[in-house]
């Protein structure tokens, strides 16, 4: 499972790269589920077009990963930005592109038997990035 996810870290990197910065890119696994993957995917340049993105990051995987490994994942969700289970699932970890193993945990509602957090990063929303000189 942990080739799945280093696969699909590679494929976030190619996504960032090419279109911006992701704000959440995890692999979920729920206990209803078994054996089938839930791709779950958040960022700003989606929330635009979200039938043309889905299209674009499914190509990505598509042609990264093999016919075994595809047939692991359920399905792709792209998460709405305003999702309060989005804020909390930042609150609790911030990584970005890397793996976060973790096990046994409620996201979304959904009791999560394991999950890969490759990507989930907080934007700083209405943050200047110009540095103000405070110095007399």
């Amino acid at each position: 499972m942990k080739e799945l996810a280093e696969k699909l870290r590679e494929c976030e990197i190619t996504i960032a790269k090419e279109k911006g910065p992701l704000d959440l890119f995890a692999l979920f696994l729920r206990e209803d589920a078994p054996d089938k993957w839930d791709l779950l995917i958040a960022a700003e340049w989606i929330e635009k077009n979200k039938e043309e993105s889905l299209k674009y990051i499914t190509g990505i995987i598509q042609k990264a990963l093999s016919k075994e490994n595809l047939l692991m994942l359920s399905r792709i969700v792209l998460i709405d930005e305003k999702n309060p289970a989005l804020k909390a699932i930042h609150n609790s970890m911030h990584i970005e592109h890397s793996i976060a193993d973790i096990q046994n945990s409620n996201f979304f509602g959904l009791q999560i038997k394991h999950a890969y957090l490759i990507t989930s990063r907080r934007r700083n929303v209405g943050v200047s990035n110009n540095t103000i000189n405070t110095k007399k």
